[in-house]
């Protein structure tokens, strides 16, 4: 696992707590008006404006539209007052990047979803090899320098057994539920569609099977009659199974799947 450090002049404020004080950061609770921007893949990004429910040099939550994977990093841009900044004291918006902490559904509606999200902040710039891979995963470790933290590219398959149900990264579920794939073009168009079923499923993505033809970084919409919901995803990966069936391993992007509805 390859090691990200964070800029030391982002993460080390004259005025920051020790590190044994970490926990103890106090939070502040200002509404301020702020841009949050997602980038999906190097081709496709996703921004909402919303409110800071709280915040401090080290992080912020606020509420979302959309999900957002634990891990994944976003950029944050807000008004910050002067003494919750680590650079950039004169700019009027404060743009600094965060690493997803979690993000819990706030409401059962899928007409009105919305989800509150924790986000660490990690610096002024994203890490090189988020420049070449948006969707590469992180987590944080403890810095040797006496720091508040470094970024670290996420393992393949974490231990997450000593975290709260709502903190962990989505289990899948093999249960073969019936959807329905639309291919969309560049203009968001449905350019072909089929009818499938899933390998396995989770709140986050699904392997679905598919006599589709399509590459990786390509976009479609998921839609289950059933459960009635639609959700767009991105195709992350793709393999052939033994029995010679294409699946195709789908990222949700603007919705979580309604699992209660399945298991």
């Amino acid at each position: 696992m390859s090691t990200t450090l964070v800029e030391p002049t982002e993460q080390k404020r004259p005025d920051a707590a020790p590190a044994k004080d970490n926990r103890r950061i106090q939070r502040y609770s200002l509404s301020l008006p702020t841009r949050v921007e997602v980038k999906v893949d190097n081709k496709f990004s996703w921004n909402e404006v919303t409110r800071l429910e709280d915040v401090s040099a080290f992080g912020a939550g606020f509420i979302l539209k959309r999900p957002v994977k634990r891990g994944r990093l976003l950029q944050v841009a807000a008004p910050m007052p002067r003494q919750l900044r680590c650079y950039d004291f004169m700019e009027p918006q404060y743009k600094i990047w965060g690493l997803v902490r979690r993000c819990v559904p706030i409401t059962s509606n899928p007409r009105a979803e919305s989800y509150a999200v924790g986000v660490a902040f990690v610096g002024k710039n994203a890490p090189a090899a988020f420049n070449e891979n948006p969707a590469k995963l992180y987590d944080l470790s403890t810095r040797d320098d006496g720091g508040l933290w470094q970024l670290v590219e996420a393992a393949a398959m974490p231990d997450e057994s000593d975290l709260p149900t709502y903190l962990r990264r989505h289990t899948r579920f093999a249960i073969p539920e019936s959807l329905v794939i639309e291919l969309l073009d560049e203009s968001g168009d449905v350019a072909a569609s089929e009818t499938t079923v899933t390998e396995n499923v989770s709140l986050g993505g699904a392997a679905v099977f598919t006599s589709f033809n399509v590459e990786v970084g390509s976009f479609l919409r998921v839609r289950s009659e059933r459960l009635d919901t639609s959700i767009i995803s991105v195709v992350r990966g793709k393999r052939v199974g033994v029995d010679g069936i294409v699946r195709l391993h789908l990222e949700f992007i603007d919705h979580l799947f309604p699992l209660e509805g399945i298991e």
